[in-house]
């Protein structure tokens, strides 16, 4: 027997059970039908997040960033596509932390952007400041 895994879908929340072979196969939500893996960062609130958090058994990449900060304009376009290269093994995920201020404040989010990876509803690496694509990449699969 296959292990499975639990993936939060990015457009209805509904978990799914995956078999980890078949994360990459084209895996779509059992309730909306929708793909489970878009190659891009999704923007969640407070709530999306907390279920992604809590029921996901992906490790999450989270770019806590701003619309009024240059630097999270700047790294934006490099979090993208570093969606398109992690996925299906981690989940990226953006919080505005103007409109998510509580996430912010529980996190301890001093400056951003700020990348932080949670794995198994902890975090367990942090980092402040821009990064490109491959240095997104490469601290991602090194904090695993």
């Amino acid at each position: 027997m296959s292990e499975s895994l639990h993936v939060v879908c990015p457009a209805c929340d509904a978990v799914n059970r995956v078999p980890r072979q078949r994360l990459g196969a084209d895996a779509k939500c059992g309730k909306c039908h929708g793909p489970l893996f878009l190659g891009q960062p999704l923007a969640l609130d407070e709530a999306r997040f907390a279920r992604h958090l809590s029921r996901s058994d992906l490790p999450l990449l989270v770019d806590f960033w701003a619309p009024w900060c240059g630097p999270c304009r700047m790294m934006a376009p490099a979090f993208e596509a570093a969606a398109g290269r992690l996925e299906p093994n981690l989940r990226l995920v953006k919080i505005n932390t103007e409109e998510a201020q509580a996430l912010g404040a529980r996190f301890g989010i001093r400056s951003i952007p700020t990348l932080a990876l949670f794995r198994g509803g902890a975090e367990v690496a942090r980092t402040a400041g821009a990064m490109d694509t491959n240095g997104i990449v490469a601290w991602a699969r090194q904090a695993l």
